[in-house]
């Protein structure tokens, strides 16, 4: 049986303990260029504490911005600038994934100089609302990435995640879910082509694997992990065939030998222990926990052999030494929501540890 805080096998690396740093949008990359500031490396060096630390969103590329105030990793200066983040999780013994994610059709115009309209695997407007420095914006009909778009984006993921390893990321994750492009071509409502990106199961599974071979190639798959949203609604995606889908996805790229797959569970919580029997690598979970945080119960999946990590969000951006009150049984502090999205370091980089409670 294995337990919470005991090493794991992560790709190439050993993680000390198995408790993961869920990736979480943060819109503080202020520094020039979208790059990541001295406040960002704060931030990730006060929760290096973590098995891993998944990185929040960064695009790949300019139209891959989804909204204000993202990290990129498809500049020079970006590099540069992430480099002090790497530096400062590495100094506390930390183990560091940059998070790469293209937003595709749930982007907008505004987010770019030229107004440059996203891209997205048809041309399928989605319902609902961008966030945006304008305030809330519908969504808008993307435009359909053609053969050479394909390919220059999936050029451009393998070049970004080159350029996180040139910043010092131990590896990257790709977003694979919460709406965005990857889960778009997944999806039946937004992906509505009939060539071979789209139609049936393998057909809408290509996109992904694809781009996981191509970025297994560039640095190497013991450097790579997968996140996917199995039925997750966001950003109006419908996914019929839920299981045929992810357990083709699952066969398809087991192969490769991936660092990780790491699934966010939804409603059909089934559908994560069938993937747990056709995924042969590690596997991290994110339980699906109705109107509640991910909390220490979750730990007993690892225990059971559901997971062999459990990936926090929220309670890790309220908790940074959470290994720490996981092992004790807390106490745990409240996330402040609104501070999480934007802002300055309260509700950011202010939350206290335990010894700095103790202490007060």
């Amino acid at each position: 049986m294995s337990h919470a805080f005991e090493p794991v096998t992560i790709g190439r690396y050993t993680a000390r303990n198995r408790v993961v740093m869920a990736p979480m949008t943060r819109n503080r990359a202020y520094g020039p260029g979208a790059s990541p500031t001295e406040l960002m490396a704060t931030y990730y060096a006060q929760r290096a504490d973590a098995g891993l630390i998944i990185t929040e969103s960064t695009q790949p590329s300019p139209i891959g911005q989804g909204f204000p105030n993202t990290p990129g990793l498809h500049s020079p200066e970006q590099v540069e600038a992430w480099r002090s983040v790497t530096a400062a999780v590495h100094e506390r013994g930390g183990l560091i994934f940059a998070q790469l994610m293209h937003a595709g059709r749930v982007g907008h115009p505004s987010l770019h100089e030229e107004r440059a309209v996203p891209v997205g695997p048809s041309p399928v407007r989605a319902i609902g609302t961008v966030f945006t420095m304008d305030g809330p914006q519908e969504f808008v009909t993307p435009l359909p990435l053609d053969q050479a778009g394909i390919r220059e984006t999936v050029a451009d993921f393998a070049a970004a995640a080159r350029n996180a390893i040139a910043a010092g990321f131990d590896g990257v994750e790709l977003h694979g879910g919460s709406g965005f492009l990857l889960h778009q071509f997944l999806s039946t409502n937004a992906n509505q082509r009939d060539d071979e990106w789209g139609g049936g199961v393998l057909g809408r599974i290509r996109f992904v694997v694809e781009l996981a071979e191509a970025v297994a190639d560039a640095v190497g798959a013991d450097r790579l992990g997968l996140r996917v949203t199995p039925g997750a609604p966001y950003n109006d995606i419908v996914e019929d065939g839920l299981h045929d889908t992810y357990l083709a996805l699952a066969d398809a790229l087991d192969p490769l030998g991936l660092a990780y797959l790491h699934v966010s569970e939804g409603s059909d919580t089934e559908l994560a222990g069938r993937l747990r029997k056709h995924w042969n690598g590690t596997l991290i979970l994110n339980p699906y926990t109705p109107d509640a945080h991910t909390g220490p119960e979750s730990l007993k999946l690892i225990e059971s052999g559901a997971a062999d990590l459990v990936s926090f969000g929220a309670l890790f951006m309220a908790n940074p030494d959470l290994p720490h009150r996981l092992r004790l049984g807390g106490p745990f502090t409240a996330p402040d929501h609104s501070r999480a999205y934007g802002g300055d370091h309260e509700g950011y980089t202010d939350y206290p540890t335990l010894s700095a409670e103790s202490a007060a």
